[in-house]
């Protein structure tokens, strides 16, 4: 039985919402897990979690999943962490409309569709938390991101202003940003990659082959974590504070290259910051 309340996850497959969906069912809210895949949802299931699909770049299963919602709990959804994302790396002079129309459609506009579906029930019950998983790359840009990086740039300024517009109703609007944290996101990152991006008839083929394909194949043979990486119950620890908090912080960083950069962000001038982040 919930003693917190219901909260809607996405993108619970692995990583942050995973470990998200399972540290908050064991402190007593009533999670619904969702993923993209079926399959993935079963295995949630038979981990004692309540599951079911949500596609953010699929409109259909955005109002199927809605349904569920409403057919699981009556209309009433205490609290909703938009967390699925992806990232599809590559030089901006590189990657085709269609790979920002694809990240787009799940980063940003799925998760704009959701929050405007679940804020009426919010309403209605006279409360209500959106928790949207932002990145440290929603703060400063990074050279090979500039897909990942336009998405986020963008969910911090959509949730500035709902955070703006929500201040006369009992909705709380809130931004956890993240640095590295374990996960299989770069490994997924390279699906997207190989898709999208045609790397070897690019002007920039040599730097491709001696930076990003190196690390993006390393990645799948890492042997430990990235410097400063923290494990996804850092995300997890802050995403508790944000929802059961009696005066919740419209920002939490985590990790110290969030903290970095922000501050940084905040203190030198553009050309400054630029010298910064190219040498990573």
């Amino acid at each position: 039985m919930s003693t917190r309340g219901t909260v809607l996850v996405t993108g619970c497959s692995t990583g942050i919402g995973h470990d998200a969906a399972h540290g908050l069912a064991r402190r007593g809210w009533r999670v619904l897990a969702t993923c993209r895949k079926p399959e993935d949802c079963a295995r949630l299931s038979a981990e004692g979690l309540e599951s079911f699909p949500l596609d953010y770049a699929c409109e259909d299963s955005l109002a199927a999943a809605m349904d569920e919602v409403m057919a699981r709990t009556g209309g009433r959804l205490d609290a909703l962490y938009n967390n699925g994302a992806f990232a599809i790396p590559g030089a901006v002079e590189d990657l085709p409309r269609g790979a920002l129309r694809e990240i787009f459609e799940t980063n940003l506009f799925g998760v704009h569709d959701l929050t405007r579906r679940v804020i009426p029930l919010m309403r209605a019950q006279g409360h209500g938390r959106i928790v949207n998983c932002s990145s440290v790359l929603g703060l400063v840009p990074m050279k090979w991101r500039g897909a990942y990086v336009a998405t986020k740039f963008a969910l911090e300024g959509l949730t500035d202003v709902l955070r703006l517009e929500m201040r006369d109703t009992p909705i709380r609007v809130i931004l956890l940003e993240p640095g590295p944290i374990t996960s299989d996101f770069r490994l997924n990152a390279r699906r997207g990659f190989d898709r999208w991006v045609d790397w070897q008839n690019s002007a920039r083929a040599e730097e491709y082959r001696s930076t990003l394909v190196k690390r993006l194949h390393a990645a799948a043979d890492a042997t430990g974590p990235d410097r400063f990486e923290l494990p996804a119950s850092a995300v997890t620890a802050r995403l508790v504070h944000a929802l059961e908090s009696p005066n919740p912080r419209p920002r939490y960083y985590i990790t110290t290259p969030t903290w970095l950069m922000g501050g940084l962000r905040r203190l030198l001038p553009t050309r400054a910051l630029d010298w910064v982040v190219a040498r990573g």
